[in-house]
């Protein structure tokens, strides 16, 4: 990029310089020869007024003039009568016919005529003016003066060297500026670049120095790092979680082969409990797999759909319902309007989300509860709502023995369990918090009134949520 940047600035500063030195370079060769021609023009109507009464009486010509002039300035001067022949030449003898000349012919006949002719004999270019010699509108004769240009073309040539030794300088200017720019420009963009290198090749640690340069490129950096800080965060939560998955599946697997290994050397009395035991190892085994793809799911962050959060929880109620009557746990919530209209509490979420959610909940809160106390599922618009990021709130409430303020921030990590000897897999609240963060939730848990848990799942509220209670 450097170099793309360098040959960009030369580029615009040679077309600069094209666009501004060319026309000067032309416009002083063009003044230069148009001056030369007016002070020759002028020093020949000079030099004609000297030798008109001399024309006009008809007698010999004084060549002093003519030959001070052609001292001074190296001009050829000759002067011709009517005839056109010359009457003083400076440079051959007299007296020579010039009527065919052009110049001369065109003086003679009362006209000024300039320009300028490439001369065989000399190798070089002439410039010449012819004026007429008269008095009283009469022509008595013609003056020619001829001057060699070389002089004017060494100035114009010289000139043109000036300007290409302006050129070449800027030119050097620029590329010592450029490259100085360029390198400061890209600086950053090679930072950057070895920064990349060294995140694609898996080391995420990110530097102390400062990234210089234009806003651009200061944002590009802190989102690389923003990004880098994220791929470790997630690299190492992935390989805690492959760690922990592997603990916790190397259990129910090494009690499945320890009682399958039973069955080889049990007598039939012992083969129907071995049997029993391994199927419940397959059984923990399965929920547990079964916990963890469900927790993959959930990281997954899929699309989120606006669904009507009354009546997913008067079905999971239902649902539970069964299981809660066999352990003597009473589960109350929101019913639906035996009307067939309710007031709405529609809430964003990704599919599926609230069952899983609810699913979990309330396993937990009944294998928490005790025979005779109840679990209850509140749905609440919070006081802090506001209506540019309204919410709502699922509560989950139950008496059971409730957890201690430690307890409730390692009751989020996965594979926690308050009580090892229960069943279980530790997974159900970290399933709960990551389908509650993929739908852009969050989950907290409380002290219940008198004793218990309450679990706050926040969800965030849907195109057509309105702001009721149940």
């Amino acid at each position: 990029m450097t170099r793309r940047l360098l040959f960009s600035y030369l580029t615009i500063t040679v077309v600069v310089l094209l666009l501004l030195e060319v026309p000067l370079g032309f416009f002083y060769a063009d003044r230069e020869r148009e001056r030369l021609a007016a002070d020759v023009e002028h020093d020949a109507n000079v030099i004609a007024t000297l030798y008109e009464d001399s024309l006009e009486a008809g007698g010999p010509l004084d060549p002093t003039p003519a030959d001070v002039y052609e001292d001074r300035t190296g001009a050829r001067v000759v002067v011709v009568d009517t005839d056109g022949v010359s009457q003083v030449d400076t440079a051959a003898d007299i007296p020579r016919d010039f009527s065919t000349r052009p110049e001369i012919a065109a003086a003679l006949a009362g006209t000024r005529t300039s320009g300028t002719r490439s001369s065989d004999t000399l190798g070089t270019d002439l410039l010449y003016v012819a004026v007429p010699v008269a008095s009283g509108g009469v022509v008595h004769g013609a003056l020619r003066v001829t001057l060699d240009t070389a002089d004017v073309t060494a100035r114009i040539r010289a000139f043109w060297l000036a300007l290409g030794g302006v050129a070449v300088v800027v030119l050097i200017a620029v590329v010592v500026i450029g490259w100085v720019i360029a390198r400061s420009v890209t600086r950053p963009l090679r930072s950057l670049t070895a920064d990349a290198d060294r995140f694609s090749g898996g080391d995420l640690s990110l530097t102390d120095r400062p990234i210089e340069g234009p806003p651009e490129i200061r944002s590009l950096d802190a989102t690389m790092n923003t990004m880098a800080r994220r791929l470790d965060g997630l690299l190492s939560a992935q390989r805690a979680f492959v760690a922990d998955a592997s603990h916790q599946l190397r259990t129910p697997l090494t009690a499945l082969r320890l009682r399958l290994e039973n069955l080889q050397n049990a007598d039939a009395a012992d083969t129907e409990r071995e049997l029993e035991l391994a199927i419940e190892e397959t059984g923990r085994l399965t929920e547990l797999v079964t916990n963890l793809l469900q927790l993959a799911r959930a990281d997954d962050r899929p699309e989120r759909v606006d669904v009507e959060l009354v009546e997913l929880v008067a079905d999971r109620i239902d649902t539970w319902t069964a299981v809660a009557d066999e352990l003597g746990v009473t589960l109350t919530g929101p019913r639906r309007s035996t009307a067939g209209v309710q007031d709405a509490h529609v809430v964003r979420v990704v599919r599926g989300a609230v069952e899983q959610i609810l699913d979990n909940l309330l396993d937990n809160a009944l294998a928490a509860s005790s025979p005779g106390s109840s679990v209850d599922s509140r749905i609440v618009t919070p006081a802090d709502s506001s209506a540019e990021a309204p919410t709502i709130e699922l509560r989950v409430v139950d008496h059971g023995p409730g957890l201690s303020d430690a307890a409730k921030v390692d009751a989020l990590r996965r594979f926690w369990r308050g009580d090892p000897t229960k069943p279980g897999t530790g997974l159900g609240l970290s399933i709960v918090e990551a389908l509650a963060v993929s739908s852009g939730g969050a989950i907290r848990l409380e002290d219940t009134p008198g004793g218990g848990l309450t679990v706050v799942v926040t969800f965030p509220a849907g195109g057509c949520a309105s702001s009721i209670g149940s």
